[in-house]
């Protein structure tokens, strides 16, 4: 069911019964349904999107891309699994192009992520560079503006 998967990740809090109405199912379907897809590993989590900014609890955001040496019948996957194990690390993708993976960590400070992937993830066997890109600012995450404040764009004009 397309449809309920599209509006719970839009809106995780929504109601069983506003899902009912909206796919015109019964509620006692719909909690079926979300049961199944649970259970299936389809719906992973649920969660919110918090502006941590605006909260007032900076943290810094870096995005690493790596190179890797693969290991002999489980290619990428083992080195992978050891990395997203790390509670630093929110995601881990495997990559086409000029790197293998792309790790994106989170930290307080500049200097512990530094720290973090000269000590953890250089370190790991078959890892064989590492580029780390700092995020300055976010605009958009997971397809929310994290910042839209209506501003005022008319030219002023003076008697």
């Amino acid at each position: 069911m397309k449809e309920l998967l599209e509006i719970l990740e839009r809106n995780s809090r929504i109601s069983t019964s506003e899902l009912a109405s909206m796919l015109k199912k019964s509620e006692y379907e719909i909690e079926k349904e979300i049961s199944r897809l649970e259970k299936e590993k389809i719906i992973l989590s649920y969660g919110a999107l918090v502006n941590w900014e605006r909260y007032g609890d900076e943290k810094v955001t870096a995005v690493i891309e790596i190179n890797l040496t693969p290991q002999r019948e489980v290619g990428f996957d083992a080195i992978a699994e050891r990395i997203y194990r790390y509670d630093e690390v929110r995601t881990v993708y495997l990559m086409s192009g000029n790197f293998d993976l792309l790790v994106i960590i989170e930290g307080k400070s500049l200097k512990e992520i530094s720290n973090f992937v000269a000590t953890r993830l250089s370190t790991i066997e078959g890892v064989t560079q590492t580029r780390s890109h700092f995020l300055l600012k976010a605009y958009k995450k997971d397809g929310v503006i994290l910042e839209n404040e209506e501003q005022d764009r008319r030219l002023v004009v003076t008697p």
